[in-house]
């Protein structure tokens, strides 16, 4: 009850992370239909002592939990079957990656904000949404989550999770590493833009006579990238999922795909600074 109180008494969104799911406010005031959340500080020593603080990061780590716990058994159906045709195929995983992020960001989007990415939270952190305190616990829980969920799967059957894949992220053959690091970088691009466009608040009062859940054109528009991308690197657009999955299974190959990409992407953002 303890913790409850404090819930109501701080509110829930006390000290909000300012993504703007499910927080794009409309209001009066000024020229405008809308309402812009204010800048986060880089900052915010008073989260720290808030519930709503750790439950959020509690909320990321469940989310990306599922999500790996899901999507990884799927494609493990997927790798193991003889013929593609007994199974969902590629089709299906794509389905099973989208179709989960649209439930967890559905189902966490008043708590922490839905965010299941580590992508998604630096892309908020950068346009000042939430505060790098929050930023950073974020993406620790979400990869935490991620490395339990995969490790669940390993557990079930072990054998059958290395002979497979382990659902870690390679450059299938025929692909080079650059082939592989395009792919990744425009089906990231896709996946944040469409976080920003559908939570936008601008856009919410513009065209409020248009209802619009933003965890749908969220979870399509992973459908789709994975589409894309699954044929070229098993779609890494999660930098969670990616390391989760390269952790547990722990092979050579996907190490070497998962760090060349990583450090290839850093040196691309460090040159364009």
């Amino acid at each position: 009850m303890e913790g409850k109180e404090e819930d109501v008494r701080l509110g829930a969104n006390r000290y909000s992370e300012r993504q703007p799911i499910g927080t794009a406010a409309q209001g009066g005031g000024d020229d405008k239909d809308y309402k812009e959340p204010p800048p986060a500080p880089l900052f915010e020593p008073g989260e720290l002592k808030s519930w709503s603080f750790y439950r959020a990061g509690i909320a990321e780590f469940i989310a990306t939990f599922l999500f790996l716990y899901v999507t990884v058994l799927t494609v493990m159906g997927v790798s193991r079957s003889p013929s593609k045709c007994a199974t969902v195929g590629i089709q299906g995983i794509a389905w099973s990656f989208g179709g989960m992020i649209f439930a967890l960001v559905y189902c966490t989007a008043g708590i922490s904000g839905g965010h299941i990415n580590p992508a998604v939270t630096f892309g908020l952190f950068l346009a000042r949404k939430l505060s790098l305190t929050r930023a950073i616990f974020y993406i620790i829980m979400q990869c935490l989550g991620a490395i339990c969920g995969a490790g669940v799967v390993k557990g079930f059957q072990q054998g059958l999770y290395m002979g497979n894949g382990g659902g870690a992220n390679v450059v299938a053959s025929g692909y080079t590493k650059g082939d592989g690091l395009g792919a990744e970088i425009i089906g990231t691009f896709v996946l944040v833009y469409t976080v920003f466009s559908a939570t936008d608040a601008k856009r919410n009062a513009r065209d409020s006579h248009v209802p619009i859940l933003a965890p749908l054109p969220i979870g399509f528009a992973v459908f789709l990238v994975h589409l894309a991308t699954i044929p070229i690197t098993g779609t890494g657009i999660n930098p969670a999922r990616s390391l989760g999955a390269a952790i547990i299974y722990n092979r050579d190959h996907a190490w070497n795909d998962h760090i060349v990409a990583r450090y290839r992407l850093i040196s691309k953002l460090w040159d364009m600074v």
